[in-house]
C-alpha cells in the first residue's frame, strides 16, 4: 500500500470512528486506539503535505484564527418560526392549513433544541460552509469553528445531492456545561450562565481550538436545496441520518392533531431526562409539496409552527419602575426587579407593557412578585404575591409627563399606550428612528452602532437621518471609539447606501404602522415619494390591504413640514425615492383588480415567480379561493377540494402557458 493509500484509509477508519462514537453514541475501539490511528494519520500528512486535504479528521483540532467574521448571504433565507403556547392555537393553525392545501395533512413531531442556528453547505459531499443564523437574511462565516463539531461530517456517506443546505442547533449538553464550569471554577473564573449562550458565544471565538476543546454537538432538522429527491420533511430526516448526519430519534409522524398533542403530552412530561435544554415541539406539514403550497409569510413558515412547553416561574422584589420611550414616542414601562436566575439567565428587569397592565395587575413598587419568560425568552411579570404586600404600600401613578422632555403625554382612544408627542425634540425618539434608518433591513449603514447614533445626536452633529450624509471624516474621528479607519468606513457606508432601492427607504423613514410589506406595497402602488405624498386618505385605503390606522399615519406623517424638508435634503442626496427603472419596465396594470390562487407544481415557472408575475401586473396573490377569486392558476397535483370549490364559485381555472398569455 502507498503513502497515498495509506492516509487516505486512516482517514476512512476514523471518519466512521468518529461516527460510531459522536453520532451513533457506538463507539467500537478504545480511546487509546483512536488517539494512535489519529497519530499515525498526522505524522503522515505532515511528513506528505501533497495530500493535504481541509476536511482530513486531523483538521478537527482547530487551530485557524479568525479576526473578523465574513458576512456571507443565506442561499435560501432561514426563517424563524411563528410560536403557540395551547393546544388551541394549534387546532387554529390547522384550521388555517386546510383552507389552502387539499387532501390529507400528516404532520412530522421534532422536539425543539435550544442552541444556537446554524446552515451548513455541503457540495459533492464536501463540508464547505457554515453560517450563523444571524437576521435570516445574512449571517457570519464559522466554518473553521463548525469543523471542530465533531458530530458534524466532514465527508458524507451513501447517494447525497451534488449541492445543499442543512438546517441544526448548536448545543452544549448539560453533562459538557456542568463540567466546563467544574473546571472554571476551580481555576477561579466566573461560571457560565447557560448552555445555550454559551454554545452561542463559543461559535464566534477567534481561535477555532479553543472550540475544538468545548463539548458542542450539532443536531440537524432541516435539509434544504434544490432537486433533492426527498418528498417528506420526515424522508429527509432519515435521509440526513443515513448520510451521517446526527438527527434526533424522538421525531415522530402524526396524522391527527390529536397524535400531535400526544406527542406534546409524552415530552412535556420527559423532556427534562434528555441530555440537553430543549423548550418545546416544532410540528411541520410532512408533505413538501403541501409545504410549498402553504409557502411563508414575510416572517415564518405557514407550514410550521413551534409548541413551547410552560416557562418557568420564580419571584422576587419589585424595586422600581422606569419609564422607556420609543422611536414611535411610545412610552414603555419596566420593573426594575431584584437580580434573579430564571430558566439559566439573570433576570433584572422586565417588561410591564402599559398603565393598563400595571393597573391590571395592581403591581406596586416593593412588591413580591412572579417573574416567568414568555417563550422563555422576554421576561415578564405574570402576578403579584398579596400575601407579602406592606399595608402601606400605595398604588402605582402612571406618569403624565415624558421622562426625558417633560412634555405632557397623550393616549389615543382605543390604543393601550401612552405617546410622548414632541416628535422632532424628544432625544430618543430621535435616536431611535435614526437607528431604525440604517438598520439592516431598511438602509443597512454598517459602522454605525445604537451609541455611536446617540454620540453624534448628543454631540449636534445630527439631527435627524438625512443629516447622516452631510457627515466628513473628520468630524468621526474624533469620536469616542471612533479611529481612523473606522471612520472613514462609515462614510463610505452612507454613501453606499443611497443606492438602496425606493421600498426599503420607505421602510427606513420609519413612518408608524409601515413595516417592511406595507412599504414594498406602497412603493410599488405609487412608484414615487412624490406620488405618495400628494396621496389622500381616500385614494390610500384603495391600495390593497392598507387600512384607515396604516392611511392616518401616512397622511400625518407627509403633513409635517420638517419631514417634507428632510425628504427634499434626501433627494438632494441622491437617495433613492422612487422605483427603480427596471422594475418599472417589469410593471403594468393589465391583471389590476384581478384576484389570483396559485395551486399545484408547475413545469416552466416556480410559484414564487408566479407569484411575482401576479404582482408586478398589477394583481393580487390570495392564499384561498373565494367569491372574490378571479382565477386559479392550475399546476399538477391541484386538489380536488380546490377544483371543487372553484366549480362550485364559478372561477375560471387556468395553466401557466394560459396565464402566460394573460400578460403577454
Amino acid at each position: 500500500m502507498d503513502i497515498k493509500e495509506q492516509i487516505l484509509t486512516l482517514r476512512n477508519e476514523l471518519d466512521q470512528h468518529n461516527y460510531n462514537y459522536y453520532v451513533l453514541d457506538r463507539p467500537t475501539i478504545s480511546d487509546f486506539e483512536f488517539d494512535s490511528k489519529m497519530k499515525q494519520l498526522k505524522d503522515l500528512e505532515e511528513a506528505n503535505p501533497e495530500f493535504f486535504d481541509s476536511n482530513s479528521p486531523t483538521q478537527r483540532v482547530g487551530g485557524a484564527i479568525t479576526k473578523n467574521f465574513e458576512t456571507v448571504v443565506h442561499s435560501h433565507r432561514m426563517y424563524s418560526l411563528d410560536n403557540s403556547y395551547s393546544k388551541e392555537d394549534l387546532l387554529d393553525w390547522e384550521n388555517r392549513i386546510k383552507k389552502i392545501v387539499d387532501g390529507k395533512v400528516q404532520y412530522t413531531c421534532e422536539l425543539k433544541y435550544d442552541g444556537a442556528s446554524i446552515s451548513i453547505t455541503y457540495q459533492d459531499g464536501h463540508l464547505v460552509r457554515a453560517v450563523t443564523r444571524g437576521d435570516g437574511f445574512q449571517g457570519d462565516d464559522v466554518t473553521a469553528n463548525i469543523k471542530t463539531v465533531r458530530s458534524v461530517p466532514l465527508k458524507l456517506k451513501g447517494d447525497f445531492p451534488p449541492l445543499f443546505d442543512i438546517r441544526g442547533e448548536i448545543i452544549l449538553p448539560f453533562d459538557g456545561f456542568d463540567k466546563m464550569n467544574e473546571e472554571r471554577i476551580e481555576i477561579g473564573e466566573e461560571p457560565y450562565r447557560n448552555p445555550r449562550n454559551t454554545a452561542s458565544g463559543s461559535l464566534k471565538l477567534q481561535d477555532s481550538s479553543e472550540v475544538a476543546k468545548r463539548p458542542l454537538q450539532c443536531l440537524l432538522y432541516n435539509i434544504t436545496g434544490k432537486n433533492l429527491g426527498i418528498a417528506t420533511q420526515y424522508e429527509g430526516l432519515e435521509k440526513a441520518r443515513q448520510w451521517g448526519f446526527k438527527v434526533p430519534t424522538a421525531a415522530q409522524l402524526a396524522d391527527s392533531m390529536e397524535a400531535v398533542f400526544d406527542f406534546i403530552d409524552h415530552w412535556n412530561l420527559h423532556r427534562h431526562d434528555l441530555p440537553y435544554e430543549t423548550d418545546g415541539v416544532v410540528v411541520k406539514v410532512n408533505d413538501l409539496r403541501q409545504q410549498e403550497e402553504l409557502g411563508y409569510t414575510a416572517k415564518s413558515p405557514r407550514w410550521a409552527m413551534a409548541y413551547k412547553f410552560k416557562a418557568e416561574q420564580v419571584s422576587t422584589r419589585l424595586n422600581s419602575i422606569t419609564y422607556q420611550v420609543g422611536r414611535t414616542g411610545a412610552i414603555t414601562p419596566v420593573a426594575n426587579l431584584e437580580p434573579v436566575n430564571l430558566a439559566g439567565t439573570i433576570v433584572k428587569r422586565a417588561s410591564l407593557h402599559n398603565a393598563d397592565q400595571i393597573e391590571k395587575l395592581d403591581i406596586r413598587v416593593g412588591d413580591e412578585v412572579f417573574v416567568e419568560k414568555g417563550g422563555e425568552i422576554i421576561p415578564k411579570i405574570i402576578a403579584v404575591d398579596l400575601s407579602k404586600r406592606d399595608q402601606n404600600s400605595k398604588p402605582t401613578q402612571y406618569i403624565t409627563h415624558c421622562p426625558e422632555c417633560e412634555t405632557q403625554l397623550v393616549r389615543v382612544e382605543g390604543e393601550a399606550q401612552h405617546y410622548c408627542p414632541n416628535y422632532n425634540a424628544c432625544k430618543p425618539q430621535i435616536i431611535g428612528r435614526i437607528q431604525h434608518f440604517i438598520s439592516r433591513k431598511a438602509m443597512d449603514i454598517e459602522g454605525l452602532g445604537g451609541e455611536t447614533v446617540a454620540l453624534l445626536v448628543n454631540v449636534g452633529l445630527v439631527e435627524n437621518y438625512s443629516d447622516l450624509y452631510q457627515l466628513q471624516k473628520e468630524q468621526i474621528v474624533p469620536l469616542e471609539r471612533m479611529a481612523e479607519k473606522s471612520s472613514e468606513n462609515l462614510v463610505l457606508s452612507i454613501e453606499a447606501s443611497k443606492k438602496v432601492p425606493f421600498e426599503r427607504v420607505l421602510f427606513a423613514l420609519g413612518i408608524r404602522y409601515v413595516g417592511e410589506t406595507v412599504a414594498k406595497k406602497l412603493a410599488r402602488h405609487y412608484k414615487s415619494i412624490e406620488a405618495l405624498q400628494k396621496a389622500t386618505m381616500l385614494n390610500l385605503v384603495t391600495v390593497d390591504e392598507i387600512g384607515v390606522k396604516i392611511a392616518e399615519s401616512v397622511v400625518e406623517f407627509f403633513a409635517s413640514e420638517k419631514n417634507r424638508n428632510i425628504i427634499e435634503r434626501l433627494k438632494s442626496f441622491g437617495v433613492q425615492l422612487e422605483l427603480d427603472s427596471k422594475l418599472l419596465a417589469n410593471q403594468t396594470d393589465k391583471l389590476k383588480g384581478k384576484v389570483f390562487v396559485v395551486s399545484g407544481v408547475f413545469e416552466s415557472l416556480s410559484r414564487d415567480e408566479l407569484k411575482k408575475l401576479i404582482e408586478e401586473n398589477g394583481g393580487k396573490v390570495s392564499g384561498s379561493i373565494s367569491s372574490k377569486t378571479n382565477f386559479i392558476v392550475a399546476g399538477e397535483n391541484m386538489g380536488p377540494s380546490k377544483k371543487e370549490k372553484a366549480d362550485l364559485l364559478g372561477v375560471p381555472i387556468i395553466d401557466e402557458n394560459k396565464f402566460k398569455e394573460l400578460i403577454k
